[in-house]
């Protein structure tokens, strides 16, 4: 398995979370990103640009998930990076904000990079974010 990041992964470095597709659980999945981050020795302003990244992500997601969802989140871990994916189900027709939106521009702003897509019936949304130097 390959990462993001080019670096290869073991299933030790990955996690997998799942919660109902509902906002008052999205404070798992905030501490989940800040613990694994803080392990990754990120600086503690990258740890809460994460945090924020991860919930605009999900936001995004829960606005087009179907009724009774679940929101699954998967960390990959490599030694100066964290990828974050989240994805859930979602209703007929559904699409994401658009790359210009508000949304879009604080997950470019708070993370090295983003991106989404749909298929199957599904919407992901993906956040890397690289340590930075001067560790």
């Amino acid at each position: 398995m390959t990462q993001l990041t080019g670096q290869p992964a073991t299933d030790d470095d990955v996690v997998h979370l799942t919660v109902p597709a509902d906002g008052s659980y999205l404070g798992v999945l905030r501490t989940a990103t800040a613990g694994l981050a803080a392990r990754l020795q990120f600086a503690l302003d990258e740890i809460e640009d994460l945090r924020i990244a991860v919930d605009e992500a999900c936001a995004m997601l829960l606005a087009i998930a179907t009724r009774d969802a679940e929101l699954e989140c998967r960390f990959a871990v490599t030694e100066d990076a964290l990828t974050v994916e989240v994805t859930v189900p979602t209703v007929r027709g559904a699409t994401l904000p658009a790359e210009s939106s508000f949304a879009w521009k604080v997950l470019t702003a708070l993370t090295t990079s983003a991106s989404a897509s749909s298929a199957d019936g599904r919407a992901t949304i993906a956040l890397l974010t690289r340590r930075s130097g001067g560790y």
